[in-house]
Order: structure tokens, then C-alpha cells, then sequence
């Protein structure tokens, strides 16, 4: 427990609305989207503005207080956990989208910012910001960039740490930097802003980031390939990237993902097949596309589809795309308890991995669902 000094000088800075060390506070901050970890923090805090933040972790700094950096709680690592106590600094109040740039294509916003929310109002100026993490319906952007987080997308667009391109942050001590900016070639000393993305909260605290935006895709298709065999529907994966196609999309789903995520989503997903891929493809070229989407068919049909089916509107894919991203969620309402292990490897030894998987399950008769962006290896 925080001294009453140490309490009343936080609440002088964050006001005592914005102060918060009674228990329902103190559980509910206790533990985050990771199984089976959890720990009592001493104090959380809300603060509003860079000076707020600056002026908290001076004082935990004095006081070798630990502070732990917290925005939606949707991380899987534990790492908004506070596992020696201290003070949850919850960034959520900070949630302004303050510029997007058309001249320099940059959007600049606070941590606390729904990354959902960022989509939405960049595509309304026909511009596109591509990563795209399962939880963006309630993740923020802070938390995307301390976690460095990928989505759906990150075969063909990459991850997080490619659209940070500058930030403001508040370091241990309370001194307030600057990296990074607006330009796009910064080439000269040490890379801070990459550093930052993906510390997970151990190096400082984002008070404000500069992300890159591109053009929005024109144009996009979506399809569903289904097999019988697992093992099939893995080794394709690798044989359409060696093929020289990157889709945008590049979904694997087991059956036993495939029946839970269609029993919460109700959207006709092909129960009786024991994998599928969900694939996409956009870009500025329709027949390009059209090309792309013509030759992945191929490959999926020369290595045992049972069937190829393109979505039949934007309605539709999107209906897909959204189940895929409930997975997780869909999964955890099975078991008192969920476990998720994400494991990557090369995509030529995404097909082994899976026939090992099924294996390890077997002989410890456990039940694991595997799905995952297979495009980039990751199960």
C-alpha cells in the first residue's frame, strides 16, 4: 500500500477522480487477457496529459515505485500485469485522434485512441493504416505499439513497428523525448522509435505516436478454400507465397476451430472439412487481382481442395473476416480456461507443425484448436 503522502501528492496531480486505490479498482486492474496470471496493484491512476504522466512517474521514480503502463487490457503476454505491485497507469482518458495528414499521409494520436476507431477515420479519407490485431474492436493504439502488434494483414502489409514513425514518451525518470517524425527517410543515429515498439511498457510511457498511412486499397477479394485433408490445406500456404503471391490475407482454421467460431457466428462455415483458408487479396489493379485470386485457385485445387469458393460481396467477406478475428473469444467461452500459444515457424514448416500439433494432442488427449495468420508462420 501507497503511503498517505505518496497518495495525496498523486491525487494533487491526477485529481481524485482520476486516483483510484479501492478494490474493485485494484482487482479489475489486476490482470489482463492472459490465462491464470494475476496480481494486486497498489494504486491505478487515469491520467489526462503528458504533463500528468511525466509528474506520476517522477514521483514513483523517487519512491522506486513500479509503474506499469496499461490500454485496453487485451495483451496475451501478461504484461499488464503488475506482478510487484506499484501503480497501473491507465491510458485510456489520452484517446484523442489529434491529425490525420494528407499532405505527409501521417496520422497523429494518443495512446488511448480504439484502434477500431483509427480505421474508421482514416478510410472515410479513402486512406488505409494496415495493421489490424484480432482485438482492434477493443484495443488502443498504445497498446498495439508497446505489444508491436500484427493482424490479419501482416503477410502483405507487416506489423505495427512498420507505421510508428514517431513518438513522444515520458521515460522512468519522468523526462519527456521525442523520436522520429513526420519523415519518412530518418536514418541518422540510434532508431529509438523501433526500440520503444514492442517493449511493452519496461522502457517508458507513449504519450503520443505518428503513424504512416498509405492510399487505401481499390479493390478486394475474398475466398474460402476447403479441404478434407490438414496436412493439404498447410503445405498450401507455402506453395502460394513460393509461387511469388503475397494475398493481403492468409487465414488457416482447423475443424475444431471451425465448429466453435460457427456456433457463435452462424455464418455457414463448412463444418464437415477439416481445414480451411481464408484468403484475401486487394490492391489498385482489379485484374491484377483477378490474376492473383485465378492462380491461387489453382494451387489450392492442384494440392486436394475439395472446394474454392469466392465470397459473394463485400457483406460476406466481411462476415468472414470477422469470425476469423472472434476466434479467440469464440474458443474461450468452451473451457473455464483457454490457453493460447502462439508458435511461428518457417511456412515451409507450417504443414510439419501441424501434423505435430495434432500429435502432442492426441497423446496427452487434450483438445487444441489451431488457427492462425499462416501466411507469415505464425499458428
Amino acid at each position: 500500500m501507497l503511503a498517505e503522502p505518496l497518495r495525496r501528492q498523486i491525487r494533487d496531480i491526477v485529481g481524485d477522480e482520476y486516483f483510484k486505490d479501492d478494490m474493485e479498482a485494484l482487482v479489475s486492474h489486476s490482470y489482463d487477457a492472459t490465462p491464470m496470471v494475476q496480481s494486486l496493484p497498489d494504486a491505478v491512476v487515469y491520467p489526462g496529459n503528458r504533463d500528468e504522466v511525466a509528474a506520476v512517474l517522477r514521483l514513483a521514480n523517487e519512491h522506486r515505485i513500479p509503474i506499469i503502463g496499461r490500454g485496453a487490457g487485451s495483451n496475451l503476454c501478461g504484461g499488464t500485469v503488475p506482478v510487484q505491485g506499484g501503480i497501473v497507469m491507465v491510458m485510456n482518458r489520452m484517446n484523442r485522434l489529434l491529425e490525420i495528414d494528407t499532405d505527409n499521409l501521417t496520422a497523429t494520436v494518443q495512446p488511448g485512441l480504439n484502434t477500431k476507431k483509427l480505421h474508421q477515420e482514416v478510410e472515410k479519407l479513402g486512406l488505409f493504416y494496415p495493421p489490424d490485431p484480432s482485438s482492434m474492436v477493443v484495443s488502443t493504439i498504445g497498446g498495439n505499439i508497446m505489444e508491436c502488434a500484427g493482424g490479419l494483414r501482416g503477410l502483405k502489409y507487416g506489423t505495427t513497428k512498420d507505421y510508428v514513425i514517431g513518438l513522444e514518451a515520458v521515460l522512468p525518470s519522468g523526462e519527456i523525448i521525442r523520436t522520429g517524425g513526420k519523415l519518412y527517410k530518418d536514418v541518422a543515429g540510434y532508431d529509438l522509435t523501433k526500440l520503444l515498439v514492442g517493449s511493452e511498457g519496461t522502457l517508458a510511457i507513449i504519450t503520443e505516436a505518428t503513424l504512416k498511412l498509405i492510399p487505401a486499397p481499390k479493390y478486394k477479394k475474398t475466398m474460402l478454400a476447403m479441404y478434407r485433408d490438414i496436412h493439404a490445406a498447410a503445405r498450401t500456404v507455402s506453395k502460394i507465397v513460393g509461387n511469388r503471391i503475397i494475398p493481403a490475407t492468409l487465414e488457416f482454421i482447423d475443424n475444431p476451430t471451425l465448429r466453435v467460431v460457427e456456433e457463435f457466428n452462424q455464418i455457414g462455415l463448412p463444418l464437415e472439412m477439416e481445414a480451411i483458408l481464408l484468403i484475401e487479396q486487394d490492391g489498385g489493379d482489379l485484374s491484377v487481382i483477378e490474376n492473383d485470386i485465378e492462380a491461387i485457385t489453382r494451387i489450392c485445387r492442384e494440392e486436394g481442395a475439395a472446394e474454392v469458393r469466392l465470397a459473394r460481396d463485400a457483406v460476406e467477406a466481411e462476415k468472414l473476416m470477422m469470425a476469423r478475428r472472434s476466434a479467440l473469444s469464440t474458443l474461450a467461452r468452451i473451457r473455464p480456461t483457454t490457453i493460447l500459444e502462439d508458435a511461428t515457424v518457417p511456412r515451409s514448416k507450417i504443414a510439419e507443425m501441424v501434423l505435430e500439433i495434432n500429435k502432442i494432442a492426441k497423446k496427452y488427449n487434450v483438445q487444441i484448436c489451431t488457427f492462425g495468420h499462416a501466411g507469415d508462420g505464425n499458428l
